[in-house]
């Protein structure tokens, strides 16, 4: 092999590296994020759907979900229709972690971290 040919040979190689980090394994990650999900909706959790119908759930069949949307209103929802959890404790517990990680790594930077002190106030 002349030196050209490894030369070609190890570009593709890293290419293919680079597209790997930077494509396919974060979507591959978004999937199972996505899969976890829908295989953990449960009974009263508040959710939004692709059409975005916000509705709590009354009851989780295999592959669809049954949507209190209004007063005795309900609609039957495919589970890959749901979008996202508005009142799940695990997103809670996890955004918790994540402000406690970025809270230390900026503390020990020397940053000091201002309270967030959004409020909506009523005109008069």
């Amino acid at each position: 092999m002349s030196q050209s040919t490894i030369t070609l040979v190890l570009y593709f190689v890293v290419f293919f590296g680079i597209m790997y980090f930077l494509m396919i394994r974060p979507q591959q990650k978004q999937a199972k994020q996505r899969q976890a999900l829908l295989s953990s909706l449960r009974v009263k959790d508040r959710v939004i759907t692709a059409g975005g119908i916000y509705g709590k759930i009354t009851k989780v069949k295999d592959n669809s979900v049954i949507l209190l949307i209004a007063d005795k209103v309900e609609i039957e929802v495919a589970k890959s229709g749901v979008t996202s959890v508005e009142n799940r404790d695990i997103n809670a517990e996890k955004d918790k972690k994540t402000d406690k990680t970025d809270k230390n790594d900026k503390t020990d930077k020397g940053i000091k971290l201002a309270k967030d002190e959004t409020e909506v106030k009523p005109e008069a």
